[in-house]
């Protein structure tokens, strides 16, 4: 995605003509969008095996994740969760509850988007299946709270958000 701040140079007409540029990305970024603005449905898989929450490894930034994506038109979050968990670790699981819905602007992602997401970490009945790697990760791994890497894929989840859902598997009520 262009760069919509514009460079700080010297000289007004490299000033100028850089604003000029950063206008004409910003207005690209949005052309195609029309209609209404909603937000994008993301999903997260929340997995345990006993106290050990699954991620994966994104290919795109080598960062942890919850395994999860887009939800798809006309498809229900549950099924993109359990979806996307297959797709990114080879494991089935059964989505059956909610933990949490974040505003991905109220909480330190990066990088920023010029549209709203809303991420849904849905808590998943792990059934089967064994680590797999596919186009998008390349581990699939269970940690422990303590145990947590520290590169996460912060385009996806924070450490906050990883907390919580330990939270969640303490005082699921």
């Amino acid at each position: 995605m262009p760069s919509i701040l514009p460079l700080v140079v010297t000289g007004s007409h490299r000033r100028e003509s850089s604003l000029r540029e950063a206008v004409s990305s910003f207005k690209t970024l949005f052309e195609q969008e029309t209609g209404y603005q909603t937000p994008k449905v993301d999903t997260r898989g929340v997995v345990f095996q006993d106290d050990a929450l699954l991620l994966v490894r994104e290919k795109s930034d080598n960062g942890w994740t919850l395994p999860g994506g887009w939800v798809d038109s006309n498809e229900a979050p549950r099924e993109a969760v359990e979806r996307e968990v297959w797709e990114e670790s080879g494991y089935q699981v059964q989505a059956d509850k909610l933990l949490a819905v974040y505003d991905r602007a109220q909480h330190p992602h990066t990088p920023l988007r010029a549209y709203s997401v809303y991420k849904l970490f849905i808590r998943c009945k792990l059934l089967g299946g064994a680590p797999m790697d596919n186009l998008e990760t390349e581990e699939a791994t269970f940690f422990r709270e303590q145990e947590i890497p520290e590169d996460l894929s912060l385009s996806r989840v924070t450490s906050g958000q990883i907390a919580r859902m330990f939270e969640h598997r303490l005082h699921p009520d």
